[in-house]
């Protein structure tokens, strides 16, 4: 299809645009064929810069032809016509009683001289249209060169994040019914799944691979206790924030730690509540293995803090860990608290 419309263009716009790109593509493929020593791309550029070379051969004989026009067409140009002979004159016939118009021979053309050729019809200017053409398809490969530049996104420079997993159709233990405020995976995910999570991790310009929030309650607790998490996977690191709806206060939880294997332990307060950052052991699973030993897996970075300023009981974990085993400045977690933190309702009861 692409075909039959160039060969429906003009002669003098048709051939400059096979002229520009046969040698764009040519000099193009050579080039990468010298650079990866190929041959195959090698004699594919040389087809497109030969047929280019013959097109511009052509171009050249019409811009001649049209500049010296071929010695038979003056010749047949300047071939005079027969001179017209004169007419003989009627007589005047007395019995007529009408007078017949007399007839006036044409007067012969001057020796020496000939007719004038009719006058050639004006054509287009090939330089023009040659121009034309090679303007238009520049600004063609501009525009698709520099479009994806030039249209502005939805977020500015920002990369955009993908959509956490939807989950408007699970049913909610009842649990959360029982919890006042309690907030559910998918607020979570929406809370911890912002467009600035990269930036705020010091990785800026990475893309989320995954997000996902699920609305589960603790383990061992027969149900009754709300613990929604999400957990955003970028390319670099994984946050996960679980919030807990039990009574263990903060002041407990870091008694708790002196009988764990957590270290680090730092004590602070973020937003005016009671937190506390700790280190630990994530568990690593192999799927491939079947039910496999559970083995110890990276280092994770984990910033408690609690659902109220006066610590009246359950909090927020946002932890953070890499396949590398290397960990952000605490920094990003508290800048991640900074945004997750207020969309969680402060506890009442």
């Amino acid at each position: 299809m692409l075909g039959l419309l160039l060969r429906l263009l003009p002669f003098w716009v048709r051939e400059p645009l096979f002229i520009v790109v046969g040698s764009v593509f040519g000099v193009r493929i050579m080039y990468l064929a010298v650079h990866d020593e190929e041959w195959v791309p090698a004699g594919i550029g040389t087809v497109f810069l030969v047929a280019t070379a013959l097109r511009v051969r052509t171009v050249v004989q019409a811009l001649r032809a049209r500049r010296d026009p071929s010695p038979a067409a003056l010749a047949e140009a300047a071939v005079p016509e027969p001179a017209s002979q004169p007419q003989p004159q009627p007589q005047f016939q007395p019995h007529q009683a009408q007078v017949q118009p007399q007839f006036q021979p044409r007067s012969p053309a001057p020796v020496g001289q000939y007719p004038a050729p009719p006058a050639a019809q004006k054509e287009p200017n090939a330089w023009g249209q040659a121009f034309a053409a090679v303007a238009v398809f520049a600004a063609l490969g501009v525009v698709l060169w520099l479009g994806p530049s030039l249209v502005p996104s939805d977020d500015g420079n920002t990369p955009q994040a993908a959509s956490c997993t939807s989950g408007e159709d699970e049913k909610l233990p009842s649990a959360y019914r029982k919890t006042p405020g309690a907030v559910t995976g998918e607020e979570l995910c929406k809370a911890l799944n912002r467009p600035d999570l990269a930036q705020l991790l010091g990785t800026p310009g990475e893309t989320v691979a995954g997000a996902s929030g699920s609305s589960d309650t603790a383990p061992l607790t027969d149900g009754k206790v709300a613990a929604p998490e999400a957990t955003v996977q970028l390319d670099t690191y994984t946050v996960n924030v679980a919030v807990t709806y039990n009574k263990l206060s903060i002041a407990q939880y870091v008694k708790l730690m002196d009988f764990g294997e957590e270290t680090d332990v730092e004590k602070l307060s973020v937003l005016g509540r009671p937190a506390v950052l700790s280190s630990d052991h994530t568990m690593k699973i192999d799927i491939s293995r079947g039910s496999g030993p559970v083995e110890q897996g990276p280092l994770a970075r984990t910033l408690t803090v609690a659902l109220d300023g006066k610590d009246r009981g359950g909090y927020c974990d946002i932890t953070v860990w890499s396949d590398s085993g290397a960990l952000p400045d605490d920094s990003a977690l508290l800048d991640i608290a900074g945004t997750v933190v207020p969309a969680i309702p402060e506890r009442t009861v």
